[in-house]
């Protein structure tokens, strides 16, 4: 059944549309980007691939990241019983509000943590890490927060980024699916 599901996205990313912004070469993908249409099928199989594979009793919530971070972070809670909080793209001002400079291959912003306390145990879900511009402000983050990065899964990783966000600390990264773009198409790499 596992081999199904992996099958399943791994053949639906073979498939995405690319488009070029400036020279970065960018999939389209239902779970990256909410287009095409997200069939609750896909979404699904990538959610149960990860909640397989997690120690839940490690994990006292689930952050999902804004925007294509939210859906699998909500199904995951939904699955789990796990509470989840959403790293957002706008600041509400909270007391204990966390700001997190993000840059990736495309933009730049910020991403704003809340709720998040020391001591707590936190899986962080997200659709792409490319560059590691997200992920990697996000982590240290937590840490500075004193919290614990009990478990960190990403859907596609591409290029590089997880293999850099490793050699800046030791927190445990998972993907399910490794591509390249090569001659802006996608190549799976396992």
């Amino acid at each position: 059944m596992a081999d199904e599901k992996y099958e399943l996205i791994r053949q639906s990313v073979l498939e995405a549309p690319i488009v070029l912004k400036g020279e970065y070469a960018y999939f389209i993908h239902p779970l990256s980007d909410g287009v095409p249409k997200q069939s609750a099928e896909l979404l699904r199989a990538a959610s149960d691939l990860i909640f397989d594979r997690v120690d839940w009793n490690k994990i006292d919530f689930i952050l999902g990241v804004e925007a294509m971070g939210i859906p699998l972070a909500t199904a995951l809670s939904l699955e789990s019983n796990k509470p989840l909080v959403i790293g957002r793209k706008r600041s509400y001002g909270l007391p204990g509000e966390t700001k997190v400079n993000q840059s990736t291959g495309y933009s730049k912003g910020e991403i704003y943590l809340n709720d998040i306390k020391k001591g707590d145990n936190v899986l962080v879900v997200d659709d792409v890490v490319s560059t590691g511009g997200t992920l990697l402000p996000i982590l240290k983050a937590i840490d500075s927060i004193q919290a614990k990065v009990a478990d960190c899964w990403i859907i596609f990783e591409k290029g590089s980024g997880i293999e850099y966000i490793r050699t800046c600390g030791e927190w445990p990264i998972n993907s399910l699916v490794r591509i390249e773009m090569v001659e802006n198409k996608v190549t799976l790499l396992d």
